[in-house]
């Protein structure tokens, strides 16, 4: 087995131990099977007092081959849909912020990358008839991947996703060594 097998190894196990916040439900998913020889997908649901507020997902690809369109052997593909302000919706900058969060999220966890890509979608919706009473929903939507430069932080990329889900939806950061404390019903 090479060594970015083995990392890739590694990042498995160390992503099924991974802890978030408690906003944040992570689980594994089944992978896409064709698009690379090795995979492995995690799903990320946000919720606060009920209210969801996000959902998305992660997948690290690895080809020991590597692929061209990657530049590496590694890939990771994301998707992340939040519920935002129609205000914030309505913004004609929201697009560039949004992607913006991306290299922030990854910068603050350590995750060095190249060959990113990806689409930010904004959407507003208003509801009407029997609907009429759920009111206006707006939502933005990110879907990005990257090639990982470092086989051997790869934990780091999934740290810097879910670093991205959090400032995509407003999440205060919570320090390092700090643990948050469940409400009380």
């Amino acid at each position: 087995m090479d060594s970015a097998s083995i990392d890739f190894d590694r990042f498995a196990i160390a992503a099924r131990a991974f802890r978030t916040r408690l906003e944040i439900e992570l689980s594994e998913v089944p992978a896409p099977q064709r698009l690379a020889p090795f995979a492995i997908a995690f799903s990320v649901d946000v919720a606060i007092d009920e209210d969801d507020l996000a959902t998305g997902r992660f997948v690290l690809l690895h080809d020991p081959a590597g692929q061209e369109a990657w530049g590496g052997d590694f890939r990771c593909v994301t998707f992340i849909r939040s519920a935002v302000d129609l205000e914030v919706a309505n913004d004609p900058m929201l697009a560039d912020v949004a992607w913006s969060w991306v290299a922030e999220g990854l910068a603050s966890a350590g995750a060095a990358f190249a060959n990113s890509s990806g689409t930010v979608t904004r959407a507003a919706s208003k509801s009407f008839g029997g609907l009429a009473g759920d009111g206006d929903d707006s939502e933005v939507e990110i879907r990005a991947s990257w090639t990982p430069t470092d086989s051997g932080e790869l934990i780091s990329h999934l740290a810097g996703w879910i670093a991205l889900i959090e400032l995509a939806v407003g999440l205060t950061p919570i320090d390092e060594g700090v643990s948050a404390i469940k409400k009380r019903r």
